[in-house]
């Protein structure tokens, strides 16, 4: 409890000291508007300023979990904008004081009624403060456009995978998968309909879903699973368990409460038709030749995310199988455990990453924050003859949002 008060305490310290330097800007630029616009805009700025200390306080409390999802959701999307709108602006405001430093210490190299002048005459910059706060509003009108368009931008990605051993009778297998779909995060009914239907449109021979069906606790589908029980293919839907599936976010009042939260989510899963594999295959049969569907629970090699995924479980009885297509939500699983023990696992399907829900690819560039964590973190990669493929995600969670990194579903043809 102390430590955490000591995080809040200097959390609180850095956010009094950021906003008092913007807030010197700000006063600069509002100087020549009228007495009562310059107070009400004053007046704003410092109701902001309170807004992000309740929040952070919430949040350390345990009070912000009583607060309806759309509006811890709300909070933190405004606190999250404008500090980072802050943070744009003290770039130009050091910017600014650098130079006047600058012109300050020539002055002391002036006569002394010259060094006067200038230490009355040096002021901040009209143009820097005003480049300051339109560069500033970038982020603001970035995050607002992901917000309002880029949430529900579903985006189809077609990749042809040829495999060499794929049978005959199985050339041109059409796979649609999806992954964190975070029902928990959903403000727009409309918009996931007609991304289920944009991945029905596909016409998919089997569709596969790879783990993080909500954010923490299974009555976030409540009001989603007319929409997902939507998703139907010849061969089936398959579907495995993310990290975000198991409640471990949420603050349980027994493990027995928790465990039938885990039991309730699986039953939804079966309740939309979805074979959900829990450490376990299904071999699918077409004219005689067999493919292996393997699907295994949430294991992670990064950060501190759960390994309760049992190859050791799910691998047996496929070994003849001349095809093998893994499900595991997490792409770290693939070089940490795949790779290494079973080289005859064709193609892992993942997500978890979801680019990070920001970044950008365009023209050959393909960047984003969160591959300073994950070596393979969307789209195809190949080692060895062996695949991976990592969804960049249908949902969003925490930035109720997402820029540059489109919701995706994939669309994979297997070749032989």
């Amino acid at each position: 409890m102390r430590g955490n008060l000591n995080l809040v305490l200097i959390l609180l310290g850095v956010f009094l000291l950021i906003d008092w330097y913007v807030f010197s800007g700000v006063k600069a630029l509002t100087e020549l508007l009228q007495p009562s616009t310059r107070k009400i805009i004053h007046l704003v700025y410092w109701g902001f300023t309170a807004w992000s200390i309740l929040t952070l306080f919430l949040m350390f409390s345990g009070a912000y979990t009583i607060l309806p999802a759309w509006l811890r959701t709300a909070t933190l999307v405004v606190t999250f904008i404008l500090f980072l709108t802050k943070i744009f602006f003290t770039l130009f405001l050091l910017i600014d004081d650098f130079q006047r430093l600058i012109q300050w210490v020539y002055s002391l190299f002036q006569n002394n009624s010259a060094a006067q002048a200038a230490g009355k005459t040096i002021s901040r910059s009209d143009f820097l403060l005003k480049v300051g706060l339109a560069v500033s509003a970038i982020p603001l009108a970035g995050m607002a456009y992901g917000i309002f368009f880029g949430a529900h931008d579903y985006t189809v990605r077609r990749r042809k995978v040829v495999l060499k051993n794929l049978p005959k009778a199985w050339n041109g297998l059409k796979i649609v998968q999806l992954s964190d779909i975070h029902s928990g995060s959903f403000y727009n009914k409309a918009a996931v309909e007609r991304g289920v239907a944009l991945a029905m449109k596909q016409k998919p021979d089997i569709i596969f879903f790879t783990g993080d069906l909500v954010n923490n606790v299974a009555t976030e589908m409540d009001d989603y699973i007319d929409v997902f029980a939507k998703l139907k293919a010849p061969l089936g839907v398959y579907s495995t368990l993310g990290n975000h599936d198991y409640g471990d976010y949420a603050s349980w009042e027994t493990p027995e409460a928790k465990r039938a939260n885990l039991n309730k989510l699986i039953g939804i899963h079966k309740q939309m038709g979805w074979d959900i594999l829990m450490n376990e295959h299904r071999i699918l049969k077409k004219d005689g030749a067999e493919i292996a569907i393997l699907g295994i629970e949430n294991w992670g090699a990064k950060g501190n995310f759960p390994k309760y995924g049992k190859m050791q479980e799910a691998y047996p009885g496929t070994e003849q199988v001349p095809v093998k297509l893994l499900l595991s939500h997490d792409p770290s699983h693939w070089d940490a455990e795949v790779l290494k023990k079973y080289k005859d696992i064709d193609v892992m399907f993942a997500g978890h990453t979801h680019g990070m829900q920001f970044g950008i690819e365009k023209g050959g560039l393909k960047w984003s924050p969160v591959q300073w964590m994950y070596e393979q973190w969307a789209g195809l990669y190949e080692k060895q003859g062996q695949y991976l493929y990592v969804n960049r995600g249908f949902g969003y969670i925490g930035f109720p949002g997402r820029v540059g990194m489109a919701p995706e579903i994939t669309v994979m043809e297997l070749v032989s």
